[in-house]
């Protein structure tokens, strides 16, 4: 499965796992992975797997790609969306600093854009930003409009 199926894949059966429980709900459902030289960067499992991944994105460019799912009792939607994220160089000191201080073991490549190692590590962005967060919110809320609510219902009603 290519790089960018997974995500898409693994909100699919995390919308699918908690349907059930929202019955006549709509799920969104999202899982969020980085992409490096078509390889899956994906929590790291410590601090040195941390320490190693950011050492590996230090002044390079890579893809962060979220899969969404939303789903109600009679419809499904899932996409993806990609956004290219470019690293300036990091030190061994800033990395160590990173990850002691907010220990990213549950981020996708070791990283949050919107904590410290975004704002002085991330050169620039192409794509959106919200989806480096891991949720791409405008397309969502583009989703939610067109194909499960109806006209009437009013944007500040999301």
């Amino acid at each position: 499965m290519p790089g960018t199926e997974v995500p898409v894949y693994l909100a699919k059966m995390k919308a699918d796992a908690v349907q059930h429980l929202a019955e006549d709900a709509i799920v969104i459902a999202a899982d969020t992975v980085v992409l490096l030289d078509d390889k899956i960067l994906g929590k790291p499992r410590d601090a040195e797997d941390a320490r190693d991944m950011l050492r590996q994105l230090s002044g390079r460019m890579h893809t962060v790609v979220t899969g969404v799912c939303i789903q109600s009792n009679n419809k499904q939607i899932s996409f993806s969306t990609e956004t290219k994220v470019y690293f300036r160089s990091l030190t061994r000191e800033q990395i160590a600093y990173y990850v002691e201080s907010y220990k990213p073991f549950d981020k996708a490549g070791a990283y949050a854009i919107q904590e410290w190692i975004g704002m002085i590590g991330i050169e620039k962005i192409n794509g959106d930003y919200y989806n480096v967060m891991g949720l791409p919110i405008g397309e969502v809320v583009a989703f939610l409009k067109h194909d499960f609510l109806d006209e009437e219902t009013p944007i500040e009603a999301l």
